[in-house]
């Protein structure tokens, strides 16, 4: 499995920014697929939200519709850190924000899971 840290949550005003940092470690040599989710209040870990997702050693990102445009996933494999960079944030983004990683062969779960940062976006 890949060991996953999240940093970089806080509190902003609407149309700020925020960036998001997750310290990956362990089976990283697999070539996981990382991605970015997030757990809105009052909303169970079934809810959690794909926002974006990229293979460890880069390539096409894959960005939800909700905030395309908005953010931005990026991979440092030198730092063994991904980034979720948050652009533009409203009110709604408010939530738990959560890295993830699978490693082959990829199946529809994540096989690991950080601990949760979280961004509140204030008016």
């Amino acid at each position: 499995q890949v060991q996953l840290v999240e940093s970089g949550g806080g509190s902003v005003q609407a149309g700020g920014s925020l960036r998001l940092s997750c310290a990956a470690s362990g089976r990283t040599f697999t070539n996981p697929y990382m991605g970015w989710f997030r757990q809105a209040p009052g909303k169970g870990r079934e809810g959690r939200e794909f926002l974006a997702g990229i293979l460890w050693s880069g390539g096409t990102a894959t960005i939800a519709d909700s905030v395309k445009g908005r953010f931005t996933i990026s991979m440092d494999g030198a730092k063994n850190t991904l980034y979720l960079q948050m652009n533009s944030l409203k009110p709604e983004d408010t939530a738990v924000y959560y890295c993830a990683a699978k490693t082959p062969p990829f199946g529809y779960e994540y096989d690991s899971w950080g601990q949760g940062t979280q961004v509140t976006v204030f008016s």
